[in-house]
């Protein structure tokens, strides 16, 4: 899942870290790729309006193994 279709759905970051319950300097340190955990919880949280893609982060797995 990627921070921009995060953005896009919540329209700020702050409404972001709000419904995750996390801290705004977790979310501003984010990658482009949200972390896969925090991708899980946004999927779940939205009702899966947001997608979590596992393949997204099989690529970063292998590449970092």
């Amino acid at each position: 899942m990627f921070k921009s279709d995060a953005i896009k759905h919540f329209k700020t970051s702050t409404a972001i870290w709000s419904a995750l319950g996390i801290t705004s300097g977790a979310v501003s340190q984010w990658p482009e790729l949200i972390p896969e955990k925090q991708a899980l919880r946004l999927e779940r949280i939205t009702n899966g309006v947001l997608k979590y893609d596992p393949s997204l982060y099989e690529t970063k797995h292998k590449q970092s193994a």
